[in-house]
């Protein structure tokens, strides 16, 4: 049994406990409070940067964008759509998304919320009204949804096609200069290949030309001679003074050569007639028909051309057959062969041994062109850039670079090959394959069964 004494020191130990565990707790609650202060700051601040941001974004924007609930009313606008329609956000907020479309296109609206279940909405032209009329635009609408993934709304962002037609214009002006400039280009490269001909083509030109000349003159002499003659018999010469006349004058050889003088005119003619055809087809910028054409004649007139205005005797191996046929555009092709045999010499230019081999077969319905020549190749890290715009190995002023390129895009319309590589022996061989003519390509197949 206790004292009565004790009681009350025991009473108080006990209230001064509970005192200290209230102040304990209090303590603690205050200092949860403070924490939670601190994050809810901290989240505020974090909520305002972000708002921050996105506001930001969103003015930024050139194109306009509208954020829409499930039944169509505005929820959120940027500054591109307050420009356009000449309403600040305040008025925007609210609205019904129909009432800013043009009625020709509120249908099409209505119909945007039961599409997006289904997929989102890319590219769909609208007309909003504007402040200063409709302005159509060209609309990306995406949905929007909630935490639970339930659909509660749209995000619309559309661009003025005014914008997008003006840059598709643009566009159009720059890729039809570039067009242009790449005519101009190929044109260019095509009549500096034209132009390495001429002194050979004059060359040419000037043999049977000189012969028709000197044909006209005998021809002449002969007229006049006749004339006389003519003039003799219808004054009433006597017989015995036209004889002499015929004699003296030489009439009858005159007479005997007057066949021969017409048929080699003609033949003069006709071959200045061949190498102007030549000419014309080869610098013809009009893209005719394919149709099978004698591979043989433009590899040779190709070849002749260039020989005659090579400054250096070259050693040529001809090993072209006398009837070889492609199929294609013969004055391209002769454009083609022309590039290859040109190149050939000009890597042969400091060469001491100059000797360009032809050759040239049909095999398995392919027409296939082989160029080699014994100059000192070509270094491998150019070799895959052969074929690129304005790339050459030529010194400076020697070359424009477009040659091989515009010579690899004709081989590809024509859905042939064209290859140069380094030849195992040395110097360079540049391959061209081409369809066949369908009926020498089935002789070739019959010869070889």
């Amino acid at each position: 049994m206790a004292k009565p004494s004790d009681q009350p020191s025991e009473n108080l130990s006990s209230s001064e406990d509970a005192w200290v565990s209230v102040i304990q707790k209090m303590d603690e609650a205050y200092a949860d409070l403070v924490h939670y202060q601190v994050e809810v700051e901290e989240k505020n601040a974090e909520l305002e940067e972000a708002r921050s941001f996105f506001a930001s974004i969103q003015s930024a924007m050139s194109d306009v964008l509208i954020v829409c609930d499930h039944s169509g009313a505005i929820e959120g606008v940027n500054s591109a759509l307050e420009q356009l329609t000449g309403l600040n956000e305040s008025e925007l907020i609210g609205l019904s998304l129909p009432e800013l479309v043009a009625p020709a296109y509120r249908q099409k609206i209505d119909q945007f919320l039961s599409q997006l279940n289904r997929e989102p909405i890319r590219d769909c032209e609208i007309e909003l009204i504007g402040r200063d009329g409709t302005v159509p635009l060209s609309m990306n609408c995406s949905p929007r949804n909630n935490r639970r993934g339930r659909l509660v709304g749209m995000v619309m962002v559309g661009r003025p096609l005014g914008e997008l037609q003006r840059a598709y214009k643009e566009l159009n002006e720059a890729h039809a200069e570039v067009q242009l400039a790449q005519e101009r280009l190929v044109q260019s490269e095509k009549m500096a290949s034209l132009g390495r001909l001429v002194a050979g083509v004059a060359h040419e030109l000037n043999n049977p030309i000189s012969f028709v000349y000197g044909n006209m003159h005998a021809l002449q002499r002969y007229t006049d001679r006749l004339c006389t003659y003519f003039d003799a018999i219808n004054e009433g010469h006597s017989r015995e003074h036209l004889r002499a006349m015929r004699e003296q004058m030489r009439l009858d050889k005159a007479i005997r050569d007057l066949n021969s003088l017409v048929d080699g005119t003609m033949e003069g003619a006709d071959r200045v007639r061949e190498i102007v055809n030549d000419l014309r087809q080869f610098s013809s910028t009009q893209i005719s028909e394919k149709a099978s054409f004698d591979m043989t004649h433009v590899i040779r007139t190709a070849l002749h051309w260039i020989i005659k205005e090579s400054r250096a005797p070259v050693e040529v191996i001809d090993n072209v057959p006398d009837q070889l046929t492609a199929f294609g555009h013969a004055g391209q092709i002769h454009q083609v062969v022309v590039n290859l045999i040109q190149n050939a010499l000009d890597a042969m230019t400091d060469s001491e041994t100059k000797r360009l081999q032809l050759d040239a077969e049909i095999c398995e319905g392919r027409m296939i062109f082989e160029v080699r020549d014994s100059g000192p190749g070509i270094e491998e890290e150019a070799l895959s850039r052969l074929f690129e715009p304005f790339f050459t190995t030529k010194p400076v002023g020697m070359g424009t670079g477009l040659g091989l390129s515009i010579s690899y895009g004709i081989v590809s319309q024509h859905g042939g090959e064209l290859s140069i590589a380094n030849h195992e022996s040395g110097g360079v061989i540049a391959r061209l394959e081409l369809d066949a003519d369908a009926a020498q390509a089935g002789e070739e197949i019959t010869d070889d069964a």
